[in-house]
């Protein structure tokens, strides 16, 4: 006990170390593995990387195509096809099926198409290797891209476009990359719902066969497997696919088309401001890259950046900013200074931004900046390389894009030998003040100062989204003759004519039960509804009751909140419920401003004035209606009647499955339904 009394006092009065004393040793020379490349006989080159660390083998094929080969009507076509390889399934399972299987057996094997590649990837054990390769091979060369998951990916993109101004980081990325790259080429170009709209499953096989054969076909594998075996299952493996095409063209060059200035994207919701300031950057090849990686980081890199130490330490003026010089392996990349400040510090925040930006351009850093940076880059480097797969994955992009094998080893030297005058020369040569733009997503009436005070003009960028076409089929006299009479067929089939016509209003006790993927929502709502067009909800939810009202031209809504006005949206939004609801829709061809139109077997069509769309699709067994579908802005869904109650002679729903985008959303179910009970529009306005 003495002793360990004594070591404890002892151990008390050493002086405390500091971070500083701390020493580390050097980092390890970086040596790249044995990678043995061969080439298959139908072209395919192959990159193999022994790793027996793990009972585990995983691989990826990059094809040369990408996003830059969209046509400008189709833009999202690469994308789509990207997702629709692997999600779509192959010629002997659906996309389902396969999810199945590989989720039995731990794997997994998926696909992407980027900017400029595509990926088919596998992941597996060791002792599901063939049976996962069998799926990879199936996927790769044989994708089936079935209808259901080309309309889900494509419904998917269209909420994305739906939601894109939600974020100011995401809105203030996208745009400033269209302002340095240009809206007029694949580098500045977006997805819209008319680009998605216009994109076919034959536009999707086409682009497949145009882009996806052998000889366009880089793979590497790396795990727990003998090359020669490899080389050999391989070979088997990929017999078979031996289509070919033309070779496929360079990726279109970027334009360098300046677009100096300052420009403003108002957002009236947000409290701070996301700004971005730069130009054009560059490849990774250029000999100036590794002094412009030095000089960033120094600029921006960190904590112990200038741009960080001012702007957000002195000043307090900023949350997060950093600065980066962005290069791609065959097209220059984006210089960015970018960060965030709360919006009465927009303007100065900018303009002291500008001031580094001017400093590093005018006087040498410091030697310890220096080196600080120079670490920074080159210990960087061991997160590229710390397993085998990420060697193999950056040894097959220097092949994909002709760099050579040694380029890593190339930079690591060249980064090693930046000098403080090497920053400043880059920085004089490479950053144009007059080039510059300067971009900010906020609020302008909370500027402190306005951003004319910067000296030069402000542009507004609009970044309003285009609606989406309304879902409307063609139709002719004798569609339309067919569709009335379908939908006659339908109203015997419930009840008959007269007893529909002669519903004045209903109310209705509904449980409604959100996916647990979609929130896990449970609601009571009691629904009422009088002819022609008023309507009331009551509903209780987890945080409160809500009511509505809604009697065609206006109305009023109720929250825990407080009770408002109904908004625009929300009446736009019961309008188009009207007009879907089940009753009066069975009698639309009876109603002046509603066409009927048949568009297919057993499914009628029906629109209004005022740009409502609906499709019902009828069960031949039955005559009921089996399914509606239509649009939510963006969003598909579709409305599976699941089960009928017969009240007073009529054939009602009494349970539906709601889909969203192809996922489903929720379930409703009726526990009671009352039809002419003498509902009054008095008594549906009265307030709770």
């Amino acid at each position: 006990m003495k002793a360990i009394f004594l070591l404890l006092t002892c151990a008390a009065l050493l002086p405390a170390q500091s971070y500083r004393d701390l020493k580390y040793p050097p980092l390890p020379e970086l040596k790249l593995p044995k990678v043995e490349t061969v080439m298959l006989p139908n072209g395919m080159q192959v990159l193999l990387l022994e790793n027996h660390e793990l009972p585990t083998i995983r691989g990826v094929a990059l094809v040369r195509t990408g996003n830059l080969f969209d046509p400008a009507d189709k833009v999202g076509l690469a994308t789509i096809t990207g997702s629709a390889i692997r999600g779509g399934g192959t010629k002997t399972k659906t996309g389902d099926q396969l999810d199945e299987q590989l989720e039995d057996i731990a794997a997994s094997v998926e696909s992407n198409i980027g900017e400029s590649s595509a990926t088919v990837s596998f992941n597996a054990l060791k002792e599901n290797s063939e049976e996962v390769l069998a799926a990879f091979h199936d996927v790769l060369t044989t994708p089936e891209f079935r209808d259901d998951k080309v309309q889900l990916f494509k419904d998917q993109i269209r909420s994305g476009i739906s939601r894109r101004n939600d974020e100011p980081q995401s809105i203030a990325t996208r745009e400033f990359a269209a302002l340095i790259y240009g809206k007029d080429n694949p580098y500045g170009w977006d997805m819209t719902y008319a680009t998605v709209d216009n994109i076919t499953r034959a536009d999707i096989l086409n682009f497949y066969t145009r882009y996806f054969f052998p000889a366009n076909t880089l793979l590497a594998v790396t795990g727990d497997f003998s090359s020669a075996d490899m080389k050999t299952k391989l070979t088997s493996l990929f017999a078979g696919w031996t289509v070919t095409q033309p070779k496929v063209p360079p990726f279109p060059p970027v334009r360098r088309q300046p677009s100096p200035g300052t420009f403003l994207i108002s957002k009236p919701d947000v409290t701070q401001t996301t700004f971005v300031i730069g130009e054009l950057g560059g490849t990774f090849d250029d000999k100036d890259y590794p002094a412009l990686q030095v000089m960033a980081d120094i600029l921006g890199g960190g904590f112990r950046s200038r741009l960080f130490s001012t702007v957000r330490t002195k000043l307090g003026y900023a949350y997060n900013i950093y600065a980066d010089w962005g290069a791609n392996y065959d097209h220059p990349g984006l210089f960015q200074i970018s960060g965030s400040t709360k919006s009465a510090s927009t303007t100065d925040a900018i303009r002291v931004a500008e001031r580094e930006l001017e400093l590093i351009r005018t006087t040498e850093v410091t030697a310890a900046e220096l080196e600080t940076a120079k670490q920074s880059v080159l210990n960087s480097f061991v997160f590229a390389f710390d397993t085998p797969s990420k060697t193999l994955n950056r040894l097959l992009q220097y092949k994909y894009f002709g760099y050579p094998d040694d380029f890593l080893f190339r930079y690591q030297k060249a980064v090693a030998s930046v000098t403080r005058a090497d920053i400043l020369r880059v920085a004089k040569v490479h950053i144009n003040p007059a080039a510059l733009s300067v971009l900010a997503v906020g609020n302008p009436k909370d500027f402190a100062e306005p951003l004319t005070k910067l000296g030069v003009p402000v542009k507004e960028i609009d970044i309003t989204i285009p609606e989406p076409k309304a879902l409307k089929a063609e139709s002719s006299g004798s569609s339309r003759e067919a569709g009335r009479a379908l939908l006659q067929k339908v109203q015997q089939a419930a009840g008959g004519t007269a007893k529909l016509a002669a519903i004045k209003d209903y109310s209705q006790q509904v449980e409604t039960q959100i996916e647990a993927a979609s929130g896990g929502l449970k609601a009571e709502q009691t629904n009422r509804w009088l002819a022609p067009g008023i309507f009331r909800q009551d509903a209780t939810y987890p945080f409160g009751k809500v009511s509505v009202f809604f009697d065609g031209t206006g109305g009023w809504m109720k929250t825990p909140q407080g009770e408002a006005p109904l908004p625009e949206a929300q009446q736009k939004q019961i309008s188009a419920e009207f007009f879907r609801s089940y009753l009066p829709l069975l009698l639309s061809d009876t109603a002046p401003k509603r066409t009927v139109n048949q568009i297919g077997p057993g499914t009628v069509e029906i629109t209004d004035d005022q740009g409502n769309a609906v499709r019902i699709t009828v069960n031949p067994q039955t005559g009921l209606p089996e399914k509606e579908e239509f649009q939510n802005g963006p969003t598909a869904i579709v409305q599976e009647f699941t089960a009928f109650q017969t009240i007073d002679g009529l054939k009602l729903p009494s349970a539906v499955t709601i889909y969203q985008a192809g996922k489903k959303f929720a379930t409703v179910t009726v526990k009671e339904m009352k039809l002419n009970t003498g509902l009054t529009a008095d008594t549906l306005r009265q307030k709770p």
